[in-house]
């Protein structure tokens, strides 16, 4: 048995965030639908980036955000993802690495550049992303390292990574090597756009695959097709070890097995951007999983990290994430 190196291992698509607030009718203006990710060309990523007001720039992509939580938390993560070796792949590096995540993933040297999210932030604190997935799609199979995955605890997969086929296969390669170093996998259902488009699969991945879930409302009412989010619970009961659903304001509900667990949201003052809220709080749940804290407590620590990033502008925390839970769970 190899030796556990991290606590947890993310995959997924390594983005260079852009966020700027925007109004109603910038997005009735681009034809963009509100709280949705669209997957976009160069050319309409051109012409958004042009068009958006004054931002901010940061290493994203969902499960480099929930890894770079895990780091502010004192737990040991690493990621892999794809960028180019370009202005934007060099900054993606450095800013995950300072956080103190393990990146090893080698930029490609040609291709296309490194993928960007240009993610509009309107007064309600909706986001509305568009992603130029650029070097990301050449993620592939031989990106993935089984020796790393084994001396991982969990894999975090984001369920974005099914859309481009050579980053399915490594999705595919990592479940596997992890169920037979007998470590677990983590999904995020990521988008309700995205479950739409590959609803069948991802039933097969909960039932088989998968052993934590992640998943908001939106998200687990699509991939059941029901009609109300207990009729969802229910129906993911059974399907894996433990999903974790999040409900916004109504805080979350952790079921396991037999278990269910209802956990209130943590008040917030003024919710201003809700970009990386369901990354910090798979964060936080996988942190207290590491750390061999209880599903409730689990559930504290991953609300505590995501009320503390929707209270500002960017996915990532703005206050030491360690100190907060020492404070707030005593």
């Amino acid at each position: 048995m190899v030796d556990i190196r991290y606590d947890v291992l993310g995959i997924g698509n390594a983005i260079v965030d852009v966020l700027a607030p925007a109004e109603d009718s910038f997005l009735a203006q681009h034809d963009l639908a509100k709280g949705g990710m669209m997957l976009i060309d160069a050319d309409r990523a051109d012409l958004l980036y042009g068009a958006m007001g004054s931002g901010t720039e940061s290493s994203g992509g969902s499960a480099a955000n929930t890894v770079a939580g895990v780091a502010a938390l004192g737990g040991r993560a690493c990621f892999v993802g794809k960028v180019c070796d370009d202005e934007l792949g060099r900054i993606f590096a450095h800013d995950i690495r300072a956080i103190g995540v393990d990146f090893h993933s080698p930029p490609a040297t040609s291709g296309a550049p490194t993928a960007r999210c240009l993610i509009m932030v309107t007064p309600d604190a909706m986001r509305t992303m568009n992603t130029f997935l650029g070097a990301c799609v050449e993620l592939g199979p031989e990106d993935v390292d089984e020796d790393l995955v084994a001396a991982s605890a969990i894999t975090y997969l984001e369920g974005y990574l099914w859309d481009p086929p050579g980053a399915k296969e490594a999705f595919i390669k990592a479940m596997g090597a992890a169920r037979a170093a007998d470590r677990k996998v983590a999904l995020s259902l990521s988008d309700s756009f995205c479950v739409d488009r590959h609803r069948e699969e991802f039933l097969d991945l909960v039932e088989h695959h998968v052993d934590i879930l992640f998943a908001n409302e939106e998200e687990i009412i699509s991939l059941y097709e029901v009609d109300s989010f207990d009729a969802a619970m229910q129906a993911v009961r059974g399907h894996c070890e433990i999903a974790a659903l999040t409900r916004s304001e109504k805080g979350a509900v952790i079921v396991a097995g037999d278990e269910v667990h209802v956990i209130d949201a943590e008040p917030v003052a003024h919710v201003v951007d809700t970009t990386g809220a369901g990354d910090v709080y798979a964060a936080g749940f996988l942190t207290g999983l590491a750390e061999g804290r209880g599903l409730p407590e689990c559930g504290r620590m991953a609300g505590i990290g995501a009320a503390e990033v929707i209270s500002h502008m960017g996915a990532r925390a703005e206050v030491d994430l360690k100190a907060l839970m020492k404070t707030k769970l005593g």
